[in-house]
């Protein structure tokens, strides 16, 4: 049953009452401009993205041996894993990896850091946001993005591995979609790093127990990630995985 605020009619119009009891009739031709307008809504907004990501494939056109690092933007500078990312992202740069970070603060910024002190080659996928995102200072190569959707495509049509530091929701976000991307085979192979073991863990034993438990994943999909927290150890797992992969002719872009 309609509530008293709204009721359609059965003839050309639909008609609304608002509280007043002033009953204010929509002719079908105003609806049709309403969804005129959504459909350029929607039109405008896929050109802008289309128009991002072959910004962002061309500015990267060289990009052939990158690691993406993911991580909370809130991370302090003196905290343990923002100078261990930086740790991480030096030897990867001195081992010749390009360093991908979001080009924000915290995680981001320690990524983009280590690389750039290392004279490795930093890029940065900025994307503005009504809170937490200002660009670092330790960017070789900056892109700016309007969308979430051109920008994440960008990571994973460019990467050669991830690392994923602690962070939030977005973080989470980013290790899902990476973990889904390459099971279901939309994504070229690549290998996925946790890096915290005492973060992760208790995430980790929540996909074993439920996930696998429950028979949504398979016990293969463990195997595309691992929870290492050395960082020659992690240089090392990706220099192999990069090696054993890189020689595949769909070891780049999405499928």
């Amino acid at each position: 049953m309609l509530s008293n605020k709204e009721k359609l009619t059965v003839d050309a119009d639909l008609t609304v009452e608002d509280n007043a009891d002033n009953n204010k009739t929509v002719s079908r031709q105003e609806m049709k401009q309403v969804e005129a307008s959504k459909a350029d809504t929607i039109k405008g907004q896929v050109s802008e993205i289309s128009e991002e990501l072959a910004t962002a494939a061309q500015h990267l056109i060289g990009l052939n041996k990158a690691v993406s690092i993911f991580g909370s933007a809130r991370t302090p500078r003196n905290s343990f894993y923002y100078n261990k990312t930086i740790e991480i992202s030096k030897l990867l740069a001195e081992a010749g990896f390009s360093i991908i970070s979001g080009g924000g603060p915290g995680i981001m910024e320690a990524a983009n850091k280590g690389c750039f002190e290392a004279d490795g080659h930093s890029v940065g996928l900025n994307i503005k946001l009504p809170h937490e995102q200002s660009d670092n200072g330790y960017q070789s190569d900056s892109l700016y993005f309007k969308y979430f959707m051109s920008r994440k495509t960008t990571f994973f049509m460019n990467s050669s591995a991830y690392i994923m530091m602690p962070g939030g929701f977005g973080t989470m976000d980013e290790v899902f979609e990476t973990l889904t991307l390459i099971q279901t085979g939309k994504a070229h192979y690549a290998p996925i790093v946790f890096v915290g073991s005492e973060f992760w863990s208790g995430l980790v034993d929540w996909i074993k127990e439920q996930l696998l438990g429950c028979s949504y994943i398979s016990a293969p999909d463990l195997d595309l990630f691992i929870v290492e927290d050395d960082p020659h150890k992690i240089l090392q797992y990706i220099t192999d995985k990069h090696e054993e992969h890189c020689f595949d002719v769909n070891c780049f872009g999405l499928k």
